[in-house]
């Protein structure tokens, strides 16, 4: 829980968005953008649910995906996304994961761990693809849909937004049935 409460402090020491900070400068608009997303999604996640218990982050009010759920998902479907991005399909254990996304029992320390994790090794890779030209076609799925590198992050940067915003909701109407 010490990682979340030195984010959310962050936070509070800094109310400007990521993307007004003017830092990473060393990489491209798309992956500076992308990367700034994953930033915000961080401190935001600590702001707004860093402080619930661990029976409220697997609460599901009014029929809601808990809190948890909404975690493990952004940190999994960025592995799955990234996974696409670098031209790889995914594994057995990716499908695994994402079939687990919604199982009760999640710890506060367990959740925060892996999403903190995943966070960190998602810029990491998105770093990595810079060298990547964003036109490169990939393949989404047994499907093989098609989109592009830059496609890939793009969504992964509003996927992981989408996300945030759903668990600060749930977050905010578990804290007021309090």
């Amino acid at each position: 829980m010490a990682e979340v409460k030195i984010a959310a402090s962050n936070v509070a020491a800094n109310s400007v968005e990521p993307w007004l900070r003017g830092t990473l400068a060393e990489v491209g608009a798309v992956h500076r953008a992308v990367l700034h997303a994953l930033e915000l999604a961080e401190e935001d996640i600590a702001k707004w649910c860093g402080e619930l218990s661990d029976a409220e982050l697997n609460e599901r009010p009014m029929g809601l995906p808990p809190v948890a759920f909404q975690l493990r998902h952004i940190a999994r479907s960025l592995d799955r996304l990234l996974s696409y991005a670098e031209g790889a399909q995914l594994v057995g254990e990716q499908i695994a994961a994402l079939k687990s996304e919604m199982d009760f029992g999640a710890t506060q320390e367990g959740l925060f761990a892996e999403f903190g994790e995943a966070m960190r090794t998602s810029a990491r890779r998105v770093r990595d693809l810079a060298a990547v030209d964003l036109d490169e076609p990939r393949g989404v799925g047994k499907k093989q849909l098609p989109t592009s590198v830059g496609g890939l992050l793009v969504h992964a940067a509003d996927h992981t937004q989408r996300h945030v915003g759903q668990a600060i909701t749930t977050a905010k109407v578990v804290i007021a049935r309090r």
